[in-house]
Order: C-alpha cells, then sequence, then structure tokens
C-alpha cells in the first residue's frame, strides 16, 4: 500500500523548487524578491546533494557539500542584505528598475 520515497522523487522535488526560483528571479523587480529566488536555487542544490546521498550512504560527500553550500547561503544572505541595505539608503528604492547607477 505505502511507497516508499526514492531519489528520484527528491530530484523532481528539487527540479521543482529549481524552476520557481529561476522563475522568482526572473520575474521580480526588487532586490528582496531576487535573494528569495537564489535562496530557493541553493535549497534545490541542496535537496539534490543529499538525495545523491541517499544512493550510497557510505559516502558522505553529498552531506559534506551540502553543508558547504548552507554556509554559502548563510554568508551570501548576509552580505547581500547588507548590499541592500546600503542600496536603499543612497537611493531610497529597492526596485531594480529605478536603479540606475552604481556610482558614488
Amino acid at each position: 500500500m505505502w511507497q516508499t520515497i526514492t531519489p528520484i522523487h527528491y530530484w523532481i522535488l528539487s527540479a521543482f523548487i529549481f524552476c520557481i526560483g529561476v522563475a522568482v528571479v526572473i520575474t521580480k523587480r526588487n532586490i528582496i524578491g531576487v535573494l528569495m529566488g537564489l535562496e530557493l536555487m541553493l535549497n534545490a542544490a541542496n535537496i539534490n546533494l543529499v538525495a545523491a546521498w541517499q544512493k550510497q550512504p557510505q559516502a558522505i560527500e553529498g552531506q559534506i557539500f551540502t553543508l558547504f553550500v548552507i554556509a554559502i547561503a548563510a554568508a551570501e544572505s548576509a552580505l547581500a542584505l547588507a548590499i541592500a541595505y546600503q542600496v536603499f539608503r543612497r537611493f531610497s528604492t529597492v526596485s531594480l528598475d529605478k536603479i540606475s547607477t552604481l556610482k558614488g
């Protein structure tokens, strides 16, 4: 009656989440929305890495790479939010369409 969850299910979920992230990055016009889309794409990569580890549990590389991706995503979020804050202070907007120059 119950069907087991195989790595293919995880890969399908990962592809779906990655496509949502790409769509968010392409369609959103503010910095925070684009950052959320990037985070979705990184999380899809994490699901892929853990699903690949599930096929060979004796190899721990998938989990190690996942930890590295999580650490990089946290650093990227902190740096990107700091940049978004500075852009908001300079231009008084977070809309990517209204930011016309990067010169000081």
